[in-house]
């Protein structure tokens, strides 16, 4: 909480302001009963009417001023209230963009979208409630509590022996409702992500008829999330009656004892009605902290899952790593890798390419090719061994730099609502004879000028206007768009014709011949041009060496090859060469 606090800083003044306007308005609204009686038991008996107009103009200008104070205190409040939130949100999301991969995955994208949205909705609310109420309520509370002791101090102790035990309540029920209102928002991360789930997979999840089993999944989530909100407001709403019987038993006692006192001629009847009135003011006051310390707990959880992401270390470059294979423009060096620190996903991979070579990658499913390209990107930091670029170690590139070196298309991939030629270029201001160059490379120029409107067509959100193989040859021209050192394609031809495909293959040879590429593939055919042929298995190194060289003697290779083609005649016998 202390973290959100510090956002305020920036606005003390405007706050100071606030409060000062806040409170000159509240004095008002504390006056009008005082003066009320005052008119009632020394002005009405002297049934002088100039004076009571008088009394009565100063009544009008006080609830005026009353009104105009709260209306432009609670204007700033709410202005406050929204630029603290917006800083808050744009420094969240900054770091959600710096987070690193193991980070996001531990946790995960559904809580991320709940804190950017949900809990900063909360942490607004409630600095526009404390700002609003923070003032007003106690100097109510506690000017009503002074105004009635200086009337009749024995008519104050009735309401002062209620506070102590409405405090109480009203700790004990807030100490309650801070865990509960963060299990509501660990249930708020559960449903975002099942809807999230089923938004993106809307189609598949038609096409396979699984609508019901989708909507028993939701209803599952939903009565979690219900049943956590209503658990932590049963709660919280026990403050409530709790001080509405303490309250009005005690007003109830306060009139006993007041009849009494003026029938006995120790008080005046205006002073009984003042008293009334300032008992409803302290009445309305402590309801009105009571329902800030409701939003308080809820955003004091808000806030300290906000604090948990944005006091999230940033996971650092190895400076110190030491480079190796300066020869080679990219390296792996014995590298292993364990997502879960338990089992290698990666073990002892080994290879070395130079600039402008290409680095084809081939296996089964979960077999490691996407983890390698993560690796090399740094997205994960290695187990052991070591990646260099350059003769450079990963680790020890910053990572604006080391960024920058790549272009990398993924088979499927996000695009966003704009022209063909914003999704190319990706906010990085190419000019439009790199964005048709590599448009032509990813052989997409053919099917973009037949559009009517060319590259300035429009995009639909999630590229639902494009076929598969548009959407991944869109995907390959933004990676080459950039003119990357690197160009890594993840399984990113798999919706491409065997010719487009070669012929894409062939013109990034011709037309970025210093650029080295890493690609993943699925086809023996979209890796068998490749310098360099990479076979992994379970996470281990297969095969390593040319076409001709895994088809001769490594029986896995020759086997994806042969069950690809339907020769049965290619195979090999002996062990997977491990080197070139």
């Amino acid at each position: 909480m202390k973290r959100i606090i510090g956002y305020l800083k920036p606005y003390w003044g405007a706050m100071a302001v606030g409060f000062a306007i806040k409170f000159i308005g509240t004095i008002m609204d504390l006056a009008l009963p005082w003066i009320l009686a005052y008119m009632i038991d020394d002005v009405a008996p002297t049934k002088s009417r100039p004076a009571i107009f008088a009394w009565g103009v100063v009544m009008v200008v006080c609830s005026i001023v009353a009104l105009l104070g709260n209306v432009i205190a609670n204007r700033r409040a709410s202005a406050v209230a929204r630029d603290a939130t917006r800083a808050i949100r744009h420094d969240l999301f900054a770091k959600i963009e710096r987070l690193s991969s193991k980070q996001m995955d531990e946790l995960t994208v559904p809580s991320l979208i709940s804190r950017l949205t949900s809990d900063t909705y909360n942490v607004n609310q409630t600095l526009g409630r404390i700002q609003r109420l923070g003032v007003r309520a106690p100097i109510l509370l506690l000017g009503g509590m002074v105004v009635t002791l200086l009337q009749d101090w024995r008519l104050s102790m009735v309401l002062l022996s209620t506070l102590p035990l409405l405090a109480a309540g009203v700790a004990l029920i807030s100490w309650r409702g801070i865990p509960l209102y963060a299990r509501v928002q660990r249930a708020v991360d559960r449903m975002v992500r099942t809807v999230r789930d089923d938004v993106t997979g809307i189609r598949v999840i038609r096409a396979l008829s699984k609508g019901d089993y989708e909507r028993a999944r939701f209803a599952v989530d939903n009565r979690t999330l219900s049943g956590e909100q209503l658990h932590a407001d049963t709660v919280m709403a026990a403050t409530n009656p709790l001080m509405n019987l303490l309250l009005n038993g005690g007003l109830t006692a306060m009139v006993v004892a007041g009849a009494f006192l003026v029938q006995r001629g120790l008080t005046k009847p205006g002073q009984i009605i003042a008293f009334l009135t300032y008992f409803t003011i302290i009445l309305n006051a402590i309801l009105s902290i009571n329902k800030m310390f409701v939003m308080i707990s809820q955003a004091a959880a808000s806030a300290q899952r906000i604090d948990e992401v944005l006091s999230l270390p940033e996971e650092p470059a190895r400076r110190d790593a030491e480079g190796g294979h300066p020869e080679a423009h990219i390296a792996f060096d014995g590298v292993s890798f364990s997502y879960n620190g338990r089992r290698n996903d990666l073990e002892d991979i080994t290879f070395a390419l130079r600039r402008g070579q290409t680095l084809g990658v081939i296996g089964a499913t979960g077999s490691g090719k996407s983890t390698l390209i993560l690796l090399l990107q740094r997205f994960y930091h290695v187990g052991s061994g070591a990646i260099t670029i350059g003769g450079e170690n990963v680790e020890a590139i910053d990572d604006d730099r080391l960024h920058r070196m790549f272009g990398v298309a993924f088979q499927s991939d996000a695009f966003f609502v704009g022209t063909i030629r914003d999704n190319i270029d990706l906010g990085r201001g190419l000019p439009q004879a790199q964005i048709g160059r590599a448009a032509r490379c990813a052989q997409a120029a053919e099917f973009i000028d037949a559009l009517p409107d060319g590259y300035d067509h429009v995009v639909r959100a999630k590229a639902a206007n494009l076929s598969g193989g548009q959407r991944q040859r869109l995907l390959i021209a933004r990676a080459l768009a950039g003119e990357p050192e690197i160009l890594l394609l993840d399984d990113a031809s798999s919706a491409l014709d065997y010719r487009t495909d070669a012929a894409m293959r062939a013109a990034i040879r011709r037309e970025y011949p210093r650029t080295t590429t890493v690609l993943i593939a699925q086809r023996v055919s979209s890796v068998r041009g490749a310098d360099v042929i990479l076979v992994l298995e379970k996470g281990r190194m297969a095969g390593l060496g040319s076409h001709e060289a895994l088809m001769r003697d490594c029986p896995l290779y020759a086997q994806i090859a042969r069950i690809q083609t339907g020769d049965d005649s290619i195979g090999g016998e002996g062990a997977c060469p491990r080197a070139i």
